[in-house]
């Protein structure tokens, strides 16, 4: 990866390394608790409160398999901005900052919700498209 302008959190979701741009990160913290409410997304463990503020609960690694929250919640959680709004991203844990610009996704890969892949400990990693899974999310909230 080339030493660029952008700059990607690692986050472990679902069991595998994904990376989130870190301009959209506001603050990594631990999980507090959340509070189910009623929702089409599955994804969706509920809301929380951070800072006073109450913010929707997803997990990450749910919502990228498309299934259900496991039973037991995950400790972290990383708080992003997506259009102007905040919303806690479920985690299984924040693990490095990556500096530099991704690599575009190989031809043949099935990573849906990546807009680049980065190469980490000689493995790629993706590089999620928080775009992508906002529009996924609001369209599901509005269904």
């Amino acid at each position: 990866m080339s030493r660029g302008g952008a700059a990607w959190l690692l986050v472990r979701a679902g069991g595998r390394l994904v990376g989130l741009a870190l301009p959209r990160v506001v603050e990594v913290l631990p999980a507090g608790a959340a509070h189910p409410v009623p929702s089409r997304e599955p994804a969706v463990r509920g809301i929380t409160s951070v800072r006073g503020r109450i913010l929707p609960v997803i997990h990450l690694g749910a919502l990228l398999d498309g299934a259900a929250c496991p039973a037991v919640p995950c400790e972290t959680g990383v708080v992003v901005e997506l259009d102007g709004r905040q919303l806690c991203l479920e985690v299984e844990g924040a693990e490095e900052v990556l500096l530099g610009t991704g690599l575009p996704v190989p031809d043949g890969a099935t990573l849906p919700w990546a807009s680049a892949v980065a190469r980490y400990q000689d493995r790629l990693v993706p590089l999620l498209d928080l775009d992508a899974l906002g529009a996924r999310i609001r369209e599901t909230a509005s269904a």
